[in-house]
């Protein structure tokens, strides 16, 4: 259990440099819908874990850059900002201000989602998350994000199964690795 929990909190810290680093840079468009699906499907068929990290890279510019205004998105860098300062209720503020304004916008729920799950609010952030999953059925982060939750939480069979349904979209997601083999009979 205690090498699950380091996994947990690796994965976190890479979450949180992540996104902190990827939250303020801007693509001047997002993709159409054919060339998300061909980002998608790419990295589903990536060669290998750096060529699936450049796929996950503009995915992630892909959705941040689906902000509906230009005002939205800098709420949304702000509060990501803010997350990266340990500010979690200024983040949250503004997160709230973003799924008020955009409520279809996905990933103003993920932020806000992650955001909750810092503060330790799982429930909130579950609540988040399913709303991220209506919206963008593949974000394989929001899936990834649940998982941990349930973990967490000590569901680990419904843990496993959300991180399951991440690796199918991102085969080389780096939570990969909390997943548990199934031990099945030898014949």
């Amino acid at each position: 259990m205690g090498s699950c929990l380091l996994q947990l909190m690796t994965g976190l810290v890479f979450l949180v440099l992540f996104l902190g680093f990827a939250g303020p840079l801007h693509a001047t468009t997002a993709p159409q819908a054919t060339e998300h699906d061909a980002l998608f499907e790419a990295l589903k068929n990536a060669p290998n874990e750096a060529e699936a990290q450049l796929i996950e890279n503009n995915i992630w510019m892909a959705w941040l850059d689906a902000a509906p205004t230009a005002k939205i998105r800098s709420k949304l860098d702000t509060a990501m900002q803010r997350r990266g300062q340990y500010d979690f209720q200024g983040a949250r503020e503004l997160l709230d201000e973003v799924v008020n304004d955009a409520p279809d916008f996905a990933e103003g729920w993920n932020q806000r989602a992650f955001v909750f799950f810092l503060q330790g609010n799982y429930e909130a952030s579950l609540e988040d998350i399913e709303r991220t999953l209506a919206l963008e059925p593949r974000h394989f982060g929001a899936l990834s994000g649940r998982a941990m939750i349930y973990m967490t939480m000590g569901r680990v069979q419904l843990g496993q199964d959300s991180l399951r349904e991440a690796v199918k979209i991102h085969p080389y997601l780096k939570e990969r690795n909390m997943l548990i083999e199934p031990k099945g009979l030898d014949l």
